[in-house]
């Protein structure tokens, strides 16, 4: 699994205009699900999301988790995080799970997070989406379960 995390100020997802998901305070990830994924990949990355300290403490030092600041995550499937550029200039994405497995594993991601008691807005599986957010710092950490473990 790959995904795009960033400290918001604010974040939301809409599918043909109406709002499907949002949170003040916290984490937007952008989701992608390959197709070597599974369980253990979804815990590395809920666990890893839910774990970094992105957030400042009282002394402005990045030393508090998402939980500690009363945050929340907004989580966008987003399939293309698995695109390969490397030859030609249009994307390929063999390595993206179908899209069964895909929608299985980012819903589990997504239960493991509220399982950590965090609250969790979450966009529509393959549904086209508008992702309005406030990047907070700038703060974008790139991740890859295959790396955590």
């Amino acid at each position: 699994m790959r995904a795009v995390v960033q400290r918001v100020s604010r974040a939301e997802v809409r599918v043909e205009g109406r709002p499907t998901g949002a949170i003040g305070r916290g984490l937007a990830v952008l989701l992608g699900v390959a197709r070597e994924d599974g369980e253990q990949d979804a815990r590395a990355l809920a666990d890893k999301v839910a774990a970094l300290r992105i957030f400042e403490d009282g002394a402005g030092k990045m030393n508090l988790a998402v939980a500690e600041v009363g945050g929340g995550v907004l989580v966008v499937s987003q399939f293309t995080l698995l695109g390969d550029a490397r030859k030609g200039n249009r994307p390929g994405f063999v390595d993206a799970a179908p899209p069964e497995a895909a929608n299985a594993l980012y819903e589990r991601f997504c239960a493991l997070l509220r399982e950590k008691g965090l609250h969790v807005g979450a966009g529509v599986f393959r549904a086209t989406m508008e992702v309005e957010l406030v990047n907070d710092g700038p703060v974008t950490i790139l991740l890859d379960s295959r790396k955590l473990f």
